[in-house]
């Protein structure tokens, strides 16, 4: 396996760990954007009708889990792509029956002077999308996919600027055994977690791929 800092060798390629990248997951991502993680989020659970949970499924670090995750993630952008101030999904776990998955849908304010879209607005069209491609009762559609439980807001909301501009904040995002390289760094509205082989941040340098 060529495979470095928990890739897994797909046949064709290493699929890799979140912000790892390289042909052998050999790299860090030098930037990785937390905005949409910080800002408010609607916990969602979906059941995959389609799809049968393994063990190895409940492995965030398996492959099984991680090419599960992203292929439920494409599903999801799709499905998503209308709903207000969409911003991507993160599943936090997976469970029996066929496969439940328990997601965080993050959510961002329209840009500009455009008006503004309730959370609560946003959560209801969320479970609309999501009932829409499973409108029979058995959730017989071809995708496989039904709601079949619940949404609520999320606890993801803006933090103080203290805690914004802390080292600590970038650590759980950051790829393993590499958290320490990693510091918060803001550009305009958005928020980075940036290292000094990240070009165009002060401090940085040229570290030529190494």
């Amino acid at each position: 396996d060529p495979c470095l800092n928990g890739g897994h060798w797909t046949g064709i390629g290493c699929l890799c760990p979140p912000n790892l990248e390289g042909d052998h997951c050999q790299f860090a991502a030098p930037t990785i954007n937390i905005t949409a993680e910080l800002g408010p989020s609607v916990l969602m659970v979906t059941r995959v009708t389609n799809r049968n949970f393994s063990e190895d499924m409940g492995n965030a670090s398996s492959i099984a889990y991680r090419s599960f995750v992203d292929e439920f993630s494409r599903m999801m952008d799709r499905i998503y792509q209308n709903v207000s101030g969409y911003g991507g999904i993160r599943v936090r776990s997976l469970r029996r029956g066929s496969v439940v998955v328990n997601y965080k849908v993050l959510l961002h304010p329209p840009p500009g002077d455009a008006p503004a879209t309730s959370l609560a607005q946003q959560a209801q069209e969320l479970l609309e999308a999501t009932n829409a491609v499973a409108p029979s009762p058995d959730c017989s559609h071809p995708t496989g996919r039904c709601s079949v439980s619940h949404h609520r807001p999320g606890s993801g909301q803006p933090s103080p600027d203290r805690w914004l501009s802390s080292p600590e904040l970038c650590r759980k995002y950051a790829p393993a055994g590499y958290s320490q390289f990693y510091f918060p760094h803001r550009l305009g509205n958005s928020l980075l977690c940036v290292t000094n082989c990240t070009l165009n941040v002060p401090g940085s340098i040229n570290c030529n791929g190494g």
